[in-house]
């Protein structure tokens, strides 16, 4: 009897991806469980999966590794990144919920939109506004975990960081909203036949 070929071994841009799912895991309990330098450590999660995120993309167009579970888990592993940090944020209170539920809601319109194009065969690219969105969501994160963090560091933040990063972080959050906003009514409006020709 013929031995089956074995399975190809996920690539390293995919293993980036789930590793990027695991690091968001540990981040949630990191916030939400209180115990020493938690938020430190969050913050160091959060970051390297952050990081992992520019450096799949990076490696699998250099090496030309693109492959469907990238396609499909690299933006859906993103946005449970984001997102996720986004709804901890709001149940410690650091976050309005009333932002979130924008960041969220756009994040599904656009997720729903991509699947109805996919199934008609059809792949709808990102835009530069939705890049710059994910960039601005990235940022505010970082600063509403610097924020916290820095209360675990010492008097010495309170001259350096802590004089200048809350009122930083108040304006990333609303930068964030206004891009997440605009960059997900202009998606649909622009992809509108998509949903519209069938009314």
């Amino acid at each position: 009897m013929a031995s089956r070929p074995p399975r190809p071994a996920m690539n390293v841009p995919n293993q980036l991806t789930v590793s990027r799912l695991v690091l968001t895991l540990i981040f949630i309990v990191a916030v939400l469980w209180q115990f020493p330098m938690n938020d430190t450590l969050a913050l160091v999660l959060f970051s390297i999966a952050g990081f992992t995120d520019y450096l799949d993309g990076k490696i699998a167009r250099s090496r030309n590794l693109i492959t469907n579970f990238g396609i499909l888990m690299d933006p859906l592993v993103d946005k449970i990144m984001t997102c996720s940090a986004f709804i901890a944020l709001v149940d410690l209170g650091r976050v309005q919920a009333w932002m979130v539920i924008i960041i969220v809601a756009r994040e599904l319109a656009i997720t729903g939109l991509r699947l109805l194009a996919a199934s008609k065969n059809l792949v709808l690219a990102a835009e530069r506004y939705g890049k710059h969105k994910t960039i601005s969501q990235i940022v505010a994160i970082h600063a509403v975990l610097i924020l916290d963090a820095s209360r675990e560091w010492g008097q010495w933040t309170e001259l350096g960081i802590r004089s200048w990063l809350p009122r930083f972080a108040e304006i990333s959050l609303w930068v964030t909203v206004a891009l997440t906003f605009t960059s997900g009514a202009l998606y649909l409006w622009r992809n509108r036949r998509f949903y519209l020709d069938d009314m």
